[in-house]
């Protein structure tokens, strides 16, 4: 059997590994587009604060990995899939046969369409090429515009600020992290990091970048403001890399569309990670949500599927888990609540504290806390194994710091 997986990030390997496990004989070939060792994408601020050298990004730290466990690591780029034939076109012009092929390709940073997005000192924070290059020029004092605070914004955030820079934060969202945070619970993680020194704009965005000369440049705003900087790092959203499947037959939406098996609309076909579109863990609709829990889950699952045995996914669900400059947030399942759903919140601003509970019938489906660290993943628990709280439920309602004893309850209930 022949098996050939496209991207070698964390979903590929697991993907990799999870077939070697299941036939010792299987040819298995991992193609990366970059010349580096499979890595991590998460652990590159890390990599900026100097908690770890680039070998610490490394997927896996054992030299000769892959090559025990008969994985071929091949760094080329693919072009193309012909499906009928079987066949990945590669770059370099080679061919890549396969019975099973896996998709893992990920996303790749977005570039607003904005005059001067093109210059020098301006860069996207998701290679190690790109690390590199920041890592010369952010260095303490120097003038730092991020345009961005989602999640992976605040994970670059809190690298720079280590670094010592001046940091200055762009985000066209109303709040930090929108697609995680409340509104109450996004702007408590602006009030926090502005206390710590950064300079946030929220509603606004970027219209043109222009260089003033000496490397510097003037960023300026659509509310009309400008800042002054030495450097500007893009990390303003992510897309999933699906170019190369036009004419293979794959059918894509905002990612590719899998099914429980994480089989695409070929056969043969499979994908995993951030570049699927995959259905909810309470929706059951098509749904990206690029996490890494996520895309381990699904490289697992397409795997076993790959190798002949059959499995299925729940569904995708929200985990998020954030460290802000000191501050800790969650967010988990539907957190924005769902339609008919009841809610309760929680708020301490001045303590940086604040808990919200969403409902739908007597379960909880999902979760925002910042400042609490405490069990926290009872919160995750609840959702995810999707417990009936009954009379629990008018207990969170009326003090929803009690999540902790209402897991153990129903835990108790259900045995």
């Amino acid at each position: 059997m022949k098996h050939v997986i496209i991207g070698n990030g964390p979903a590929g390997v697991i993907a990799a590994e999870a077939l070697r496990c299941a036939d010792r004989a299987a040819d298995i070939v991992l193609l990366g587009d970059e010349n580096e060792p499979p890595y991590s994408r998460m652990a590159i601020p890390y990599l900026l604060t100097g908690s770890i050298g680039e070998a610490g990004t490394y997927l896996r730290k054992d030299q000769g990995h892959y090559e025990r466990l008969g994985i071929r690591l091949l760094h080329a780029r693919a072009e193309k899939i012909d499906s009928k034939t079987r066949r990945v076109m590669l770059a370099n012009g080679e061919q890549l046969p396969y019975d099973r092929l896996l998709i893992a390709t990920g996303s790749h940073a977005l570039r607003p369409a904005v005059p001067g997005i093109d210059l020098p000192n301006v860069h996207a924070c998701w290679t190690l090429a790109d690390a590199r290059a920041i890592a010369a020029k952010a260095k303490p004092g120097a003038r730092v515009v991020q345009l961005g605070a989602g999640f992976i914004g605040c994970i670059i955030l809190q690298a720079l600020a280590e670094r010592g820079v001046k940091l200055a934060v762009v985000e066209m969202g109303d709040r930090m992290v929108p697609r995680m945070m409340t509104e109450k619970a996004g702007n408590l993680i602006r009030q926090w990091v502005e206390k710590k020194g950064v300079r946030v704009y929220v509603n606004a965005r970027v219209e043109a970048i222009a260089a003033t000369g000496a490397g510097a440049m003037q960023v300026k705003l659509s509310n009309g403001q400008s800042i002054e900087c030495d450097l500007l790092i893009a990390a303003a959203g992510v897309r999933p890399n699906v170019a190369f499947l036009e004419g293979s037959g794959v059918k894509v939406g905002d990612g590719i569309l899998v099914d429980e098996r994480m089989q695409t609309s070929v056969a043969g076909i499979y994908a995993a990670g951030d570049v699927t579109q995959s259905a909810g863990f309470h929706s059951g609709r098509p749904e990206l949500n690029a996490i890494q829990p996520n895309a381990a889950d699904q490289a697992r699952i397409a795997a076993a599927n790959m190798s002949g045995a059959q499995a299925a996914a729940q569904g995708s669900l929200a985990i998020n888990v954030l460290d802000t400059l000191g501050l800790i947030s969650t967010s988990f399942g539907q957190w924005q609540g769902a339609e008919g759903g009841e809610g309760v919140e929680l708020v301490d601003e001045a303590g940086f504290r604040y808990l919200s509970l969403q409902f739908k019938g007597d379960a909880l489906i999902g979760a925002t806390s910042i400042g609490w660290t405490d069990h926290v993943g009872a919160l995750r628990g609840l959702i995810q194994t999707r417990a009936r709280l009954g009379e629990w439920k008018a207990r969170l309602l009326a003090d929803p710091t009690q999540f902790m004893a209402a897991y153990l309850g129903s835990a108790q209930k259900a045995a």
